[in-house]
């Protein structure tokens, strides 16, 4: 059967949407409900939904990168929105991003019926019928000894490779509007002690994906994108011949002088006081 997740801050919509649509006659089953995002996103990381059902204003979420983000890392998963925010251009947006349904509170059930023969007929066309884990239980291939390990768990080995399920899109608009978040966020942070899984839980994708996505789309990694940053700052701060360097260097997120240096002779091929004397001067 096709799995779904339900989202939202509302119990009485959670409610509803869970007990009230004949999900049975749809091929379907409710894998598990969420109040809020970051609950959500542990949701759909441990339970990996076809179809997810989810508001998008709730508290401590952005709705639009947590849609990016989930149609980035699960590319197969069909969403539709229902929501009470009703502003077009926010449901233009969520449609580029590869929602399938934006759906205004209150939904008439025919409209939400609808949404799910849509949702499901997208699956179809990607080859998932809903009948996949009952042939793996067949066949044997999940044993009920085994345990089940949230992506968390797995680190970088699960569908590290990009292939399977999740069906992943790393050129999607979805893919593009999280590296222009994520590369964002490093600037307006990168005076802080900033790791890759600090920008991964503000753009709501895991941190393996998204090393995956900076490599692809800027041909760096993270550690390399942040120090590009910081030296730029740098190097503007050196202009300011009042500013000594290890004040610099501490100003744009380096807790060690001898790194800095190091870094920045490696990326701009002389230390910073040559920089500073030769390009400056």
């Amino acid at each position: 059967m096709y799995k779904v997740a339900i989202v939202d801050d509302e119990p009485v919509i959670v409610r509803g949407l869970t007990r009230t649509i004949p999900w049975e006659n749809y091929n379907c089953r409710v894998v598990g409900t969420a109040g809020d995002g970051q609950e959500g996103m542990k949701l759909i990381r441990e339970q990996k939904p076809d179809i997810l059902i989810s508001d998008i204003c709730m508290p401590g979420i952005d709705g639009l990168t947590m849609i990016a983000g989930m149609k980035s890392e699960f590319g197969h998963m069909q969403i539709t929105i229902l929501t009470g925010f009703r502003d077009f251009d926010y449901a233009q947006q969520a449609i580029r991003l590869g929602v399938t349904r934006f759906l205004l509170k209150p939904s008439k059930m025919d409209e939400l019926e609808e949404a799910i023969r849509v949702m499901i007929e997208n699956l179809e066309r990607q080859g998932i019928t809903g009948h996949e884990e009952e042939a793996d239980a067949a066949k044997g291939e999940i044993p009920k000894t085994q345990p089940v390990h949230t992506p968390e768990e797995n680190g970088r080995e699960e569908d590290a490779s990009g292939e399977g399920r999740e069906g992943e899109e790393t050129d999607s608009p979805a893919s593009c509007f999280i590296v222009k978040n994520a590369l964002a966020y490093i600037e307006a942070n990168y005076t802080e002690k900033l790791k890759l899984s600090d920008v991964a839980d503000q753009i709501y994708v895991s941190q393996w994906h998204l090393s995956k996505l900076l490599n692809k789309h800027t041909g760096q990694n993270f550690s390399e994108i942040l120090n590009n940053v910081r030296i730029e700052k740098a190097k503007e701060l050196l202009k300011e011949p009042a500013l000594r360097i290890g004040d610099i260097a501490e100003e744009v997120g380096f807790l060690d002088m001898a790194h800095f240096s190091r870094v920045f002779k490696k990326q701009v091929g002389i230390s910073a006081n040559e920089y500073r004397n030769t390009k400056l001067g």
